[in-house]
């Protein structure tokens, strides 16, 4: 038997090959690798002593030759091919352990070039992977050095790798260079500029870990991460404390990480089941913290808390007395942390580079039944230039100010979606019901039974899409609500805008909407 190695990852290489050589098995290899094996006093053959051509154009060209590929390709069971490979004097090649230039890991370095990154292109390596794939029957093909210990266990027991195996090996194998294969054309694609959404999609992610269930126990689930520098998402949090995410913390989460990035004050966003439930905003950090917990003392239980400034001692005293699945922060006070250490179950994170906003081309991706619906990502708030009051009242400052608060909030409350603010403070939030009133009714109720009956009197509303009617207006003017700021555009807004104006109310209409379903 012969094996063909050639790798840019060495983990174990070494000692892999010594174990294939004292079961008789002759090395081949190439390069970087070729050395090693030679300096470890592994026997091997150079590539080129094999083809009978030299490595040229920097090494681009040496695995490139019938000499390998009809070696790999060759079906044993085929007796037209043994005896072709018998007159072309090629041996077969029964084991290859390949895997590719760290094409990776160089488009992640700081300042890398868009020649740096083509050289690491690799030609050689996927052509002799899917070679050896394709004729997986005969050929046992390894490019994941966690796949060593369970290749020589067979060769030791039984002096062949299973069929079985090497069906998975070939599995693998296509999932690696399809992998690779993705990472270059995403590569190429944000190099040009391109934001076009392409006529096929190809998108590749790395497994951070399994999970125990997903939404629900019956559920498989599990967390993985786009491939590249992505500053301020969840996946570049450090977990400090607490048990393992789960599929609903990690999407919950992501969700009030999304709703922060739109402030820059001192801002405490408090989520439950994909909805804010509480946001606060205020000078320190440990007021807005207060603004948000007071917005919904019963909602935050069991709920995700995301601060955007450092959590200070006195912050972690108030947070340890509220159940709390999952805390994030850019950072703690040593003393914040160890005292929020002390509650084993809380799932305390640090993500340094929390404000740091999503990539306005990234996508949005719905799966549905047999295919998928992508997006650009819901990146504007507004056009402040499209910014139009449409009531005789114009809202005072302080009502302006609340109503772009509301307004931030509004955009990440599931449609149809109410959002009521008082000071850059939520005082209710409507999320998610089959018409606009009834969550505009539910926000209203909702302040009255978690903050007190005059929670809304003087809070502004924001609204996620139009009014259709002018019954949302009726509902604001009952609660005492002085301004509304909603996108416009409904056959009827001319109703909304009248009964406004009877009532004394002022409306901002965007020119934008944000459902979010």
């Amino acid at each position: 038997m012969r094996a063909l190695i050639s790798v840019s990852d060495k983990t174990g290489i070494v000692e892999f090959a010594n174990e294939l050589v004292s079961l008789g098995i002759e090395i081949i290899s190439t390069g970087g690798t070729y050395s090693k094996l030679k300096e470890a006093g592994i026997p091997a053959m150079e590539i080129s002593e094999l083809t009978g051509f030299p490595e040229c154009l920097d090494g681009r060209v040496k695995t490139l030759h019938p000499m390998v590929h009809a070696g790999l390709l060759a079906m044993r069971s085929k007796p037209e091919h043994m005896k072709q490979l018998a007159d072309l004097k090629i041996e077969t090649i029964d084991i290859v352990v390949v895997n590719l230039y760290p094409f990776k890991a160089t488009i992640l370095k700081d300042g890398v070039t868009r020649e740096e990154a083509v050289e690491n292109i690799d030609i050689g390596g996927p052509t002799m992977l899917r070679s050896a794939a394709k004729n997986y029957q005969d050929v046992a093909v390894v490019v994941d050095p966690r796949d060593y210990e369970q290749v020589l266990g067979e060769l030791k027991a039984k002096k062949e790798v299973s069929l079985d195996t090497k069906f998975y090996l070939m599995q693998k194998v296509f999932m690696h260079t399809s992998n690779y294969d993705t990472m270059i054309a995403d590569y190429l694609k944000k190099e040009r500029g391109d934001k076009e959404l392409p006529e096929t999609l190809t998108m590749t992610f790395e497994k951070v870990q399994d999970m125990r269930y997903g939404e629900n126990p019956h559920q498989k689930a599990a967390f993985y991460r786009e491939i590249g520098k992505k500053k301020g998402s969840l996946t570049d949090a450090v977990q400090l404390n607490g048990k393992e995410l789960s599929f609903n913390n990690i999407n919950d989460t992501n969700g009030a990480l999304e709703l922060l990035k739109e402030f820059t004050e001192p801002t405490v966003v408090a989520c439950k089941h994909g909805n804010p439930c509480g946001v606060g905003s205020s000078d320190t950090i440990l007021e807005a913290w207060k603004k948000a917990f007071e917005a919904d003392k019963v909602s935050i239980y069991g709920g995700i808390v995301v601060v955007n400034k450092e959590v200070t001692l006195a912050l972690a005293e108030e947070m340890k007395n509220v159940f709390l699945e999952v805390i994030v922060a850019p950072s703690y006070e040593a003393a914040a942390l160890e005292l929020l250490q002390t509650k084993k179950n809380v799932r305390v994170l640090e993500l340094k580079e929390i404000e740091v906003p999503q990539d306005e081309n990234a996508y949005d991706l719905k799966k549905v039944n047999g295919g998928l619906i992508v997006q650009t990502i819901d990146s504007k708030l507004l056009d402040e230039s499209e910014l139009k009051v449409v009531t005789d009242r114009v809202p005072t400052d302080k009502e302006m100010e609340d109503m772009m608060f509301a307004w931030k909030v509004a955009k990440f409350v599931k449609s149809n979606g109410i959002a009521l603010a008082k000071d850059k403070q939520t005082v209710g939030i409507g999320p998610g019901q089959v018409n606009r009133v009834w969550s505009t009714i539910q926000s209203i109720e909702h302040a009255a039974e978690l903050i007190n009956e005059d929670a809304t009197k003087g809070a502004v509303l924001a609204s996620d899409a139009f009014f259709p009617f002018d019954d949302c207006v009726e509902a604001a003017q009952s609660a005492g609500i002085t301004a509304i700021i909603q996108p416009g555009g409904s056959i009827r807004d001319e109703d909304s805008i009248k009964k406004c104006n009877e009532y004394g109310i002022a409306m901002v209409f965007t020119n934008m909407r944000h459902f979010k379903h």
